[in-house]
Formats: C-alpha cells, structure tokens, sequence
C-alpha cells in the first residue's frame, strides 16, 4: 500500500475522550443445549415422525449461531435415540464459494465434523426441481437430502431479515427455501428482488412441505448478547404460524444503537458468520441495498460514517457487506478474497455490498479521516461509538460528546472512566 502519511494535514484537535457502555439486554438462556434439544425430541408429537431406520438428513447452515456444534450433535442424537440414521448437509445457497468443498469447510469451522457431532456430512451443490410456485417460480433442493433421506430436518436461527419485511423472514421456512435450494434457488431467488421475499419464502417454504419428508423444524432464537434464548422443535404444519410469532420475540430481544446520531460508528468486525451482510443492517443502521433508507420512518440513530477495522476468521475472506463502510484497515483488504466474496454478492444480486472504502494504515488515521470527511463537525466534537461487531454490543465504546444522548436511558449505564483514547506505537487501539 501506498505512504498515507501526507493526509496527516486532516490531522487536527484532539479527539474526545470516551468511556466503556454496557447496554442492559435480554440475557434469557439455554445453558445446555443437549439437555434442551433431548426435552424436545421427548415430546410425543416429535419423537412419533422419526421411526427406527429412517435416513435423516440435519442441515446446518453458514450462520455463526451460538453453539451450533452443539445444537448439530444434539439433534443427531436425538435422531439415534428414536433409532434413525442420522447425517448432516449444508445448507446455505452459494455461500462457501458455492462449492460442496467449500461449504463442507465452512460448517466445519464451527466444529460440524463427523468426528465431533457423530453423523457423516454429505455436502453437494446439486440439486433436483420439486416444481413451481406463484408465477412460475422454481422450487430447487438439495439432491442428496432429497434422493437419500427419508426425512429432513432443517435447523435454523429465527431472527429479522437484513434486507425485507414479511411474516416470515430468516427461519425455518427460509432455510427451505433458499438453504436447501443451494446456489440455484438462493439464485433465483434474489433475482427477483427482496421486494419479492415476503411472499416468495413462505409460498416455496410451503409447496416444498408438500414435496418432502420434513417432520419438524429446529428453531432457534439468540438473546440480545447472541447467546441461544429458545430452542423449539416445531411440527411441520406450525412452520409459518411458530415462525411468525418467534420472529416478534426475536425482534425484542435484538441489541441497538444508543442515541439519536452517531457521527462515527466503529466496527472491529464484520463476517458472515454474524450476518448475512457482514454486519446486521438492523442493529448498525446501514445496508447495502437501500432497504433501510426505503422505510416509513427514517432509522435511528442516524449514523454518517462507518469505520470497519477486521473481517472475522470463520467468513474465510468473504467480506459480503464491507460496502457499508466509507473507511476499513488495509487489513480488511488484504484478507478480501474475491471468488467468496463476488460468487455471494452476484447470488444475491447486489454488488455494492463488495465495494471497498478508503484503507487506511491504522485506527488513529481511519478516525482522523473519517472525522474529516462528517460535515460540520471537529474532531474533539466527534461523537464516536465503538462496538466489537453486530453480534456484540452489550458492552461498547462511547465518545464523551455521545453520552448527553445516554442520560436518561435505562439501558445504558456508563462502567468506566472517561480517559484519552489510547494508541500504540503504530496508532492502532491499545484497548
């Protein structure tokens, strides 16, 4: 990278001292998954579906989900407990470069492996066409789940949607639609634009009810410090209903921005493994398709400039959503892999979510720079909010300008003393 060091002309005032905030969330949890997950296949409506011998396929998905590897292996042996032959697929549409190596990788980072969750993984990008839907809307799923398995259970995290609003948004009937689908469906799908997704995942979610063996479902809901909250097993003909009501509990229980205005929110981390676009839309106020900016009511806070420092290690290089970012550490780039990262953004039809900011050689340049380019504003006047990423923000950093914006806010509670934001040598964070 080329010498940045002639900007240091934007390099003026002190920036404003800041104090660690803990936000006050919904800390509901499953302390034992196992134990949880055992409770539901005890249920009799549950554990009559599943018959010694049956071949069942378990998906597990691209998501970071808490515990995932243990959720995986709870329902493989609840699937052994009722005398069934359990394995494991991929489901994630073109995420892992849209290969089956790929994907098969991706979940194996999370600890999905044979020799840990005890079921062989069966990863493919074929898939076979059940029919069509609506107006000619193809229905894709996995070739292997569906020719090998006599019945599928599809595991997935309830949670907002990062780009539409609908009954139904990221669950179990999504999982269905655009998982299961694999790079063909979650291509068709966003072809047709997420305005599209309200009524398309719960009409191909359905129709694919009536194509293949699917029980039950695995839901799952976090709290508000991504720690699992709910984990329900649900019957098939409760999908759309369960899901609709498990969304509104998951929707009060999701972390927030404080305040009404940030000038500059920092991020250390963005990834796949948090959310679909690299940071959720929902918790950091910016999206790279205009979903957010489309609202009745405009978003708050309103936040003018993103500083992005990382990517995570389990998103391997796909920085899907560093668009959102104006400035990023030449980290982020180095790490950007652009087969990953291009494969999922032309999937789901949305190439700014790959633009690239202004990278800069460390945290005290980015935040010069970044305060430089606000409008109206000097640097000691910053009002700055760091978090660890979209998934992480039960503690953050919180600029002295930003805390009037706290007073009388219960869910906030200032936990350290205001001090001069500390650097090392190379300018990057000392804390």
């Amino acid at each position: 990278m080329s010498d940045l060091s002639g900007l240091s002309v934007f390099e003026r005032g002190e920036f404003p001292r800041w104090a660690r905030v803990r936000q006050h969330l919904d800390v509901t949890e499953i302390t034992d998954p196992a134990a949880a997950i055992a409770a539901q296949f005890a249920r009799p409506e549950i554990a009559e579906t599943i018959k010694p011998g049956m071949r069942v396929a378990i998906t597990c998905g691209s998501r970071g989900i808490d515990r995932i590897d243990q959720v995986i292996r709870g329902v493989v042996a609840g699937v052994k407990s009722l005398g069934g032959d359990p394995f494991v697929v991929p489901a994630m549409g073109s995420h892992g470069g849209a290969t089956a190596e790929g994907q098969e990788e991706l979940i194996a980072h999370y600890g999905v492996t044979e020799e840990l969750v005890g079921a062989p993984v069966r990863s493919s990008m074929e898939t076979v066409l059940l029919g069509e839907v609506l107006d000619g809307v193809p229905v894709y799923f996995d070739k292997i789940a569906y020719t090998t398995a006599d019945a599928v259970i599809p595991v997935g995290r309830v949670k907002p949607h990062t780009a539409f609003r609908g009954p139904v948004e990221s669950g179990l009937m999504k999982m269905l639609a655009i998982g299961l689908g694999k790079q063909k469906g979650a291509d068709y799908f966003h072809s047709r634009g997420f305005a599209e997704f309200h009524r398309l995942i719960p009409a191909v979610g359905e129709f694919t009810l009536t194509q293949v063996n699917i029980p039950f479902g695995i839901a799952l809901v976090e709290n508000g410090v991504s720690h699992l909250a709910i984990i329900e097993a649900v019957p098939a003909r409760q999908f759309r209903t369960r899901e609709e009501a498990l969304l509104k509990t998951a929707f009060t229980m999701m972390p927030k921005l404080p305040g009404e205005t940030i000038d500059l929110l920092i991020i250390d981390q963005i990834g796949k493994d948090i959310s679909g676009d690299g940071a959720d839309p929902n918790v950091v106020n910016r999206d790279g398709t205009g979903f957010l900016a489309r609202g009745e009511t405009p978003v708050r806070p309103a936040v003018e400039r993103i500083f992005i420092r990382d990517l995570t290690d389990h998103t391997e290089g796909n920085a899907s959503g560093v668009g959102i970012g104006d400035f990023l550490l030449k980290r982020v780039v180095e790490k950007f892999d652009p087969v990953k990262t291009y494969m999922n953004l032309i999937t789901a039809k949305s190439p700014g979510g790959g633009r690239l900011g202004l990278a800069c050689e460390s945290d005290r340049q980015a935040l010069y720079l970044a305060i430089a380019s606000c409008l109206n504003l000097t640097t000691e006047q910053a009002k700055i909010v760091r978090i660890e990423s979209s998934k992480n923000v039960e503690e953050l950093w919180v600029s002295e300008p930003m805390l009037p914006q706290l007073t009388g806010d219960s869910r906030y509670e200032v936990i350290g003393d205001l001090h001069l934001i500390p650097f090392d040598a190379g300018g990057m964070f000392a804390e």
